[in-house]
C-alpha cells in the first residue's frame, strides 16, 4: 500500500479539483446554436462569435457554436421565447420590444441615463445580475450590455420635446415609447430590420437608433436631421436555453460560466461600440444632413419634459410587486461606480 504524504494528499486533492474546473476531451460533445438578428456584417456578430470562439478553447473542443445573423432563425421580437423555447440555444434579446414584460430591465433604456456602452455595459451587467433570475427566470442569463447612446433622427429637424407633438416616432425600446406619447407623438412599432421600410414609406417620420447603425439598415438614405446628444441606450441581454444549460457537465456549466460575467457583457459592448462612434462621424461629413446639438436651455427643457416616463417606469415596477426606488438608486449607483452616467 503506498504511503501518502501531506504533499502527495494535497497534488491529489488539486488534480481533483482542476478536473471538475477544466472541460476535457471526456465530456460529451455540445454543439450549440446562437441566434443573433442583426444582419451578418453587424459588428456586434464578431464579437459574439469570438465569445463564442474562447469557449470552444476553454473546453478543449467540447462546446461548439454555430452563429445564425439575420434573422435566420426567427424575428428580433421573438428572440427572448426561441431562447426559452430551445428554438436557439443562445439568443440575442431586445426585452424592450415587449413592452412590460420585463419592467425592472426597462430601468437601462431611461432617458439621460448612460454616457457610454464601454464601462455602461458592464455597470448594467453588474447591476442586472441581482434581479435576472427572477425578471428572466424562462432562460438562463448570460449576460446583459448596452449599444453606445442613440439620438433622435427625423425628416423634420427637432429642437424642442414640443415638436414630437403629432409626429410618429419609432422608438427603440418601450421606454422610449412612453417618451414619446408623453410628448405627444404616437408610436409606431417596427425592429431594427424592419425600419428602413416604416420611414421611406412615411409609417414614421423620425427614430431613435445609434449612430454606426443608420448606415447599416440603410436609414440615413431616408433621415435628414440628427439631433446630437446622448437620449438613450438601448439594454440587451445575451441569454441561453436552460435545458441545454442543465444538460451539460459541471466542467462544460464552468466555461460557460466564466463567459457569463461583466467582464465579457464589456467586452461586447465596447466591440459594438466603437462602430456606433464612427458613425457619427460619419454622418456630420455626409452632405445632405443636419448634425445639430440643442443649447443648454433646449436640454434643461428636454430633461423636464421628460421625468414623468420615470414615473410611468415606476407604476409598472411597481404593479410587477418591484421597488422603483431601490431599483433606479441601485442602477444610479452602479453607473457611476463604472463612470458611466451622464
Amino acid at each position: 500500500m503506498a504511503i501518502r504524504t501531506p504533499f502527495t494528499v494535497a497534488v491529489v486533492a488539486a488534480a481533483a479539483v482542476l478536473s471538475l474546473g477544466t472541460a476535457s476531451a471526456q465530456d460529451k460533445p455540445v454543439a450549440l446554436k446562437l441566434s443573433s438578428w442583426v444582419p451578418a456584417q453587424h459588428p456586434l456578430n464578431p464579437a459574439l462569435q469570438a465569445w463564442a470562439d474562447d469557449i470552444k478553447k476553454q473546453s478543449n473542443g467540447t462546446i461548439t457554436s454555430t452563429l445564425f445573423p439575420s434573422e435566420q432563425l426567427g424575428k428580433a421580437f421573438d428572440h427572448y421565447d426561441m431562447a426559452r423555447d430551445g428554438i436557439a440555444d443562445f439568443a440575442y434579446v431586445n426585452p424592450g420590444y415587449q413592452p412590460g414584460r420585463f419592467p425592472i430591465f426597462a430601468a437601462a433604456s431611461l432617458p439621460f441615463l448612460i454616457n457610454n456602452a464601454k464601462a455602461g455595459s458592464a455597470a448594467v451587467d453588474a447591476w442586472y445580475r441581482q434581479y435576472a433570475a427572477k425578471e428572466m427566470k424562462d432562460v438562463h442569463f448570460c449576460f446583459a450590455f448596452v449599444h453606445d447612446p442613440g439620438a433622435l433622427h427625423s425628416t423634420k429637424k427637432i429642437v424642442m420635446p414640443s415638436d414630437i407633438k403629432g409626429m410618429k416616432i419609432r422608438p427603440a425600446t418601450s421606454t422610449i415609447g412612453q417618451m414619446v406619447t408623453t410628448l405627444g407623438g404616437t408610436n409606431v412599432q417596427s425592429s431594427a430590420p424592419e425600419a428602413r421600410d416604416m420611414l421611406e414609406r412615411g409609417v414614421a417620420q423620425a427614430i431613435t437608433f445609434p449612430w454606426g447603425s443608420l448606415h447599416l439598415f440603410g436609414i440615413d438614405k431616408v433621415v435628414k436631421y440628427h439631433m446630437d446628444e446622448p437620449l438613450y441606450v438601448t439594454p440587451f441581454v445575451w441569454v441561453m436555453n436552460k435545458d441545454k444549460y442543465d444538460a451539460m457537465s459541471p466542467a462544460q456549466k464552468k466555461v460557460i460560466d466564466d463567459h457569463c460575467n461583466s467582464q465579457w457583457a464589456e467586452k461586447v459592448g465596447s466591440a459594438w461600440a466603437d462602430f456606433e462612434i464612427g458613425g457619427r462621424t460619419t454622418i456630420a461629413k455626409e452632405p445632405g444632413h443636419d448634425v445639430y446639438k440643442l443649447t443648454p436651455d433646449q436640454m434643461k427643457a428636454w430633461h423636464a419634459a421628460v421625468q414623468p416616463v420615470e414615473a410611468e417606469w415606476a407604476a409598472g415596477v411597481k404593479k410587477a410587486g418591484g421597488d422603483p426606488k431601490q431599483v433606479l438608486d441601485s442602477l444610479k449607483a452602479t453607473l457611476v461606480k463604472y463612470k458611466s452616467a451622464l
